[in-house]
């Protein structure tokens, strides 16, 4: 019987091979000198352990079809917003692109309060970019403008 367990357990397995797959073209290292393919292929062997034992003994989970689909309209935004991120990352910048992305996903999709929203969205972009850019030394895109 196909379960909700056994299809999540299935594509957890599956990730796991493409990532085992994707690392086969780098050095594997031993355990002294990891190359950098060890903790992928080490993290996707612990994850494709776990998704096989999810597909054989998940039994008492609910059935794929008896599955409502409440949450669609959300799964498509967030997808969407995602797949913006993605494009727009190095054409506009860190700080542009991360304030955006929460704008829509907290104004459009959770439709809170539009003060909130851009207070937290704008602080969040320039907090993150602060954290990470200044003071732990990781480079992130600043697109055309320098932002």
């Amino acid at each position: 019987m196909l379960t909700t367990d056994r299809v999540a357990g299935g594509a957890l397995a599956l990730l796991a091979l493409f990532v085992v797959w994707e690392s086969r073209r780098l050095p594997f290292g031993s355990l002294r000198t990891p190359g950098p393919a060890f903790v992928p292929v080490a993290l996707a062997a612990v994850l494709l352990l776990f998704g096989l034992l999810l597909v054989v003994f998940s039994g008492k989970a609910p059935a794929l079809s008896t599955l409502a689909w409440t949450e669609g309209r959300h799964a498509i935004a967030i997808f969407a917003v995602c797949a913006f991120a993605a494009l727009a990352l190095e054409r506009l910048g860190f700080r542009p692109t991360v304030a955006l992305s929460l704008l829509f996903l907290l104004g459009v999709v959770e439709r809170r309060d539009p003060i909130f929203t851009a207070v937290f969205s704008l602080g969040l972009a320039a907090g993150t970019f602060l954290l990470f850019d200044t003071i732990l030394r990781v480079p992130l895109p600043r697109g055309p403008f320098g932002l």
